[in-house]
């Protein structure tokens, strides 16, 4: 069973409004995480353990159990765990690349253990998450995997490229977000059931969740977000809500993104929030989650899958508010 205090509450409020089978399904896949990220060598397996420890929403497990349904079996466990498997490892992978100082309030692995460990790290995860499926041969699954990755990277990459342009069009900003976010959410609930619906509230979810993700880089406190605020803009990574706040205040499009240091990134990510882009951002995310519920009249879900997807659907919104 999963345990509620590792859990956060918008992911406690679809466990406690579900049926029994959820919490004992997302149990299961915690303790698949456990086992396999255990061995594989002493220093890594302590990095990864802790790695694990620190926690995270789960929101792609959750995706994949519940468009699974009470009925799956283990093969809904494997991919569930596998995709979360998969995320983990883009996450120490990103603080390398960011030479990120915290991850979810904690010290990163690269900061605290060097950026060849963290590497090192990532690799392992994602090669246990596609080991773990096709030591069961789940043909379908790793696919969807293995093309949701490539999204990733591509979107990764297309972040560099645009790393400290302020002229970054909202476009590609959407581009990238399709790639990077979205396409591991769209993945989570086709891995559940292959039905197109659900594949569409998956990526119109992922696309909220970073909007809203955006919006937290500049609106903070850090001691919400587990970082400082403007991490973005000091890295070059320019959002949404830059902009739509540099097509308001020219001033902001003209800042020397590559000059920033943490107390110019809270002046300028004050100065975006006056011109009332974090709420335009936050409006959007609100329509995108709106237009990915009514996705679900289609899938066939029985009622209460429905409503707890919904639910999953507005944990994401919470976490803004």
């Amino acid at each position: 069973m999963t345990r509620r205090s590792a859990v956060p509450p918008p992911v406690t409020a679809v466990l406690d409004a579900s049926s029994r089978w959820l919490p004992e399904r997302l149990g299961r896949v915690e303790e698949t995480l456990r086992e396999q990220v255990g061995g594989h060598g002493e220093r890594l397996a302590a990095d990864a353990e802790a790695t694990l420890a620190a926690g995270g929403k789960r929101l792609r497990p959750l995706l994949v159990l519940l468009c699974a349904g009470p009925g799956a079996g283990e093969e809904a466990v494997r991919a569930a765990s596998a995709i979360e498997l998969v995320h983990m490892a883009t996450l120490v992978h990103d603080d390398v690349l960011d030479d990120a100082p915290l991850r979810r309030g904690r010290p990163t692995v690269a900061a605290s253990r060097g950026r060849a460990r963290a590497t090192a790290l990532g690799d392992l995860l994602f090669s246990r998450a596609f080991a773990l499926l096709a030591g069961h041969g789940d043909g379908r699954a790793i696919a969807l995997l293995a093309g949701a990755s490539v999204a990733l990277a591509r979107g990764e990459l297309a972040q560099r490229n645009d790393a400290f342009d302020a002229g970054v069009s909202e476009s590609r900003y959407l581009e990238r977000c399709q790639l990077k976010t979205g396409r591991l959410f769209e993945c989570a609930c086709l891995l559940g059931h292959d039905a197109e619906p659900l594949g569409a509230f998956g990526a119109e979810i992922g696309l909220a969740f970073q909007l809203l993700d955006d919006v937290l880089d500049v609106a903070g406190p850090a001691e919400r977000t587990g970082k400082a605020r403007g991490t973005d803009l000091i890295d070059g990574t320019v959002t949404l809500p830059f902009v739509l706040a540099a097509a308001l205040d020219p001033a902001i499009g003209a800042a020397d993104l590559g000059a920033l240091d943490a107390a110019a990134a809270a002046a300028l990510c004050d100065r975006i929030a006056a011109t009332g882009a974090l709420e335009r951002v936050r409006a959007r995310a609100l329509e995108t989650v709106a237009a990915a519920k009514r996705r679900l009249a289609g899938a066939g879900l029985d009622p209460e899958r429905r409503r707890l997807l919904e639910l999953v659907a507005d944990g994401v919104v919470q976490r803004y508010s």
